[in-house]
């Protein structure tokens, strides 16, 4: 296999782009790609006529526009390329107003009823900033989605405007440095990819699994991951197998999937790209995770992107690497070695800590959801309260700086930004740590929060739109200053005193944190029901319409979905668990309290005067968890009916936070009981045990 020429081939990059299209052309679409420049329709035009031309020598007979609505997953929808003739024949047709614009059904998406059903007209638009590709016989057009009346119905849309204000502010910022090659400044993402492969035999044996990607019942095996045997460790062919396709297949998309390894958990694995602008590595991790499925299909598997899929292992993240980088190739979270590149990057590394410690809420919610409700806190993931960690040395240069110190490294001079030079910190100056939300890792900040199953749109609007904010304000302040140098100084050392309360390098997990945090303030959202409300504060609603990312009413509408949703999740979890115990479980759990009790008759009839207390205390309990099951389920079935009566979503998942789930988890803990008293050919479904070391 040729990797460099696999690499991108089924993709409309500019190499292709380069070759396909004429001078002028190319260097239009390239000033759209790059500079934002509009794209006039006789340019449109002539690209599309190449993109097709292409995507037809490469198999296509279709297109589709791509888009990403609210519903944390892809859309797309399909036509043909041809176009019929006089003479009854068709030609294969594609025009450039049909590259730029699409019209998909706006009104059976989520949209947080902002569009009645009636209220049908939605356009899709061309984002050339992320490049087209084939797959499956269709050319595939990564677009923005949006309603006829103008109302923003996508994840990408809003994702793209906190990137433009990122840019607009951090030039602002290198321009004060005497920065003015740099043209744009983007933020950039690697997303680590945690993921379970099962049988999918055993996958198809599982009701919960089909409707809900997680296990809601299930018994302990013996073994899990004490040994600490699966992490790193030899890859099995079979899985090893799935993992080269997948490479394969991503490769051809033009996807830099780079690291594999077996994961902690049995069954999990993950995969690690190369850093790429974020709105493409949105993009690409869509087609990551769609592909995983799809490549798993083949190898009889079936890949589980659920946060927490089983319970009592480690469940599954997708830590996000971000940075800010320029078009000329200077990554702004590089320490650098001269007393400017000191000064700038202490600027940005103070915009960031300010940035988190005022919007602690907004990075806590942008990973809040009812599968990652189960992962936060574990010793798998962070816990619920925001926390930054940024290194013993980095600490050191922050306590220098705001006591006015010597800083005890090279030159031990007195701390003063644009005057003295801080020591070049390499990339590993200080140990990792797994524990921490939000933590420094040389020359970018790992978000470990978000779920494995989430888009990355939503944390990193987030995360542009806040560090955007903190830069506009550095900005308004420096761009009046007399002494750049003194006013730099100054302003480091009093954003560093007022936000030095979310830096945090210790053990995360560690009880007393939750103490401590509290006492410096710091916000502790348990769940996603306390944490999604805060997305319409008034704070946050400012902070988003003075940064132009989010109208109010795309907040409100906004929040009212990922409310919907949790609750959504939830009572498709709970009818899940009521089916599955009424029609599975107790069935199977009677018939073997029958058999016992006839085995038991036959063994008294034989041995007349011979009691048999270990079978009678067997029997009685389980035909005692099978009745207090049933009563959970019928619990649970009563409180759906009461569910009705919430009409606003945030009461409704209160309601299903504080008084479903614990129903559930009564009637889980009462199910796995059963499962351990069992005989192993009458429990109705595959154990974890069966499940976890099949593959």
């Amino acid at each position: 296999m040729n990797v460099p020429e696999l690499f991108g081939s089924n993709v409309f990059n500019r190499q292709v782009m380069q070759d396909k299209l004429p001078k002028d052309i190319y260097k239009s679409l390239i000033k759209t790609i790059d500079e934002g420049a509009p794209l006039d329709m006789s340019v449109a035009n002539v690209v599309a006529n190449a993109m097709k031309d292409w995507a037809v020598e490469k198999g296509a007979t279709h297109f589709t526009h791509w888009f990403q609505p609210m519903t944390g997953i892809t859309a797309e929808k399909h036509d043909s390329f041809i176009s019929p003739t006089k003479d009854g024949k068709v030609i294969m047709d594609f025009s450039g107003k049909e590259l730029v614009v699409g019209e998909p059904d706006a009104s059976s998406f989520p949209s947080g009823g902002v569009r009645a059903t009636f209220e049908a007209r939605g356009y899709t638009a061309w984002d050339p900033t992320s490049f087209a590709f084939v797959k499956d016989g269709t050319l595939y057009i990564p677009t923005a989605f949006f309603s006829y009346s103008g109302e923003v119905l996508d994840k990408k849309t809003p994702l793209l405007k906190s990137m433009a204000a990122l840019n607009k502010q951090a030039l602002r910022i290198l321009r004060l440095f005497g920065n003015t090659s740099a043209k744009r400044v983007f933020s950039t993402v690697g997303a680590e990819q945690e993921y379970f492969l099962v049988d999918r035999k055993m996958f198809d044996a599982r009701k919960d699994l089909i409707f809900t990607g997680r296990t809601l019942f299930g018994a302990k095996p013996p073994k899990g991951q004490e040994l600490e045997d699966h992490y790193f460790g030899a890859i099995k062919t079979r899985v090893s197998a799935y993992m080269k396709d997948l490479d394969e297949e991503l490769w051809k998309l033009g996807i830099l999937a780079k690291t594999k390894h077996n994961e902690v958990a049995p069954s999990q694995h993950e995969l690690a790209p190369v850093f790429t602008s974020t709105n493409v590595a949105s993009d690409q991790n869509q087609l990551v995770m769609e592909t995983m499925k799809r490549v798993a299909t083949r190898h009889g598997l079936y890949c589980l992107l659920h946060e927490k899929p089983f319970a009592g292992i480690n469940g599954s993240g997708k830590h996000n690497n971000w940075s800010m980088s320029t078009d000329t190739g200077l990554n702004l979270l590089d320490p650098g070695s001269t007393p400017a590149e000191n000064g700038q990057f202490m600027l940005f590394l103070t915009a960031v800590i300010k940035a988190v410690d005022e919007y602690q809420d907004l990075l806590r919610l942008s990973v809040a959801s009812a599968g990652n409700d189960h992962r936060l806190g574990a010793n798998e993931a962070p816990p619920a309260i925001v926390s930054m960690f940024v290194g013993e040395e980095l600490e050191e240069v922050i306590d220098s700086l705001e006591k006015g110190v010597k800083y005890n490294g090279k030159g031990k001079k007195t701390m003063k930004l644009g005057v003295d030079t801080l020591p070049e910190l390499p990339k590993d100056t200080t140990d990792r740590n797994r524990t921490s939300p939000f933590a420094f890792t040389g020359n970018k900040f790992e978000f470990r929060m978000v779920g494995s199953s989430f888009s990355l749109a939503g944390p990193n609007i987030t995360i542009n739109t806040i560090v955007a904010d903190s830069l506009r304000q550095f900005a308004d302040e420096l761009e009046g200053a007399k002494d750049f140098n003194a006013a730099l100084h100054d302003l480091v050392v009093r954003e560093i005193k007022a936000h030095k309360r979310i830096i945090f390098n210790g053990n995360n997990y560690a009880p007393e944190w939750a103490e401590e945090a509290e006492k410096r303030g710091l916000l502790n959202l348990k769940n996603a029901a306390e944490a999604l409300p805060h997305f319409a504060d008034k704070k946050n609603v400012e902070l988003f319409e003075r940064n132009k990312v989010f109208t109010a009413r795309e907040v409100v509408t906004r929040t009212d979905i990922m409310l919907e949703n949790y609750s959504k999740v939830l009572n498709i979890e709970a009818l899940t668990m009521i089916d599955m115990a009424k029609q599975d479980i107790y069935p199977a759990v009677e018939g073997y309290i029958s058999s016992l009790c006839a085995a038991l008759k036959e063994k008294k009839g034989t041995l007349p005067g011979v009691s048999f207390p270990a079978e009678e205390r067997m029997i009685a309990k389980l035909a005692s968890d099978a009745e207090r099951m049933l009563e959970r389920a019928e619990m649970l079935d009563s409180l759906l009916v009461e569910s009705k009566a919430y009409e606003t979503p945030a009461k409704l998942a209160l309601f299903f936070a504080e008084k479903v789930i614990p129903v559930m988890q009564e009637l889980r803990a009462y199910a796995d009981g059963m499962e351990l008293n069992t005989a192993a050919g009458v429990w109705p479904f595959p154990t974890y045990g069966e499940i976890l070391f099949s593959v």
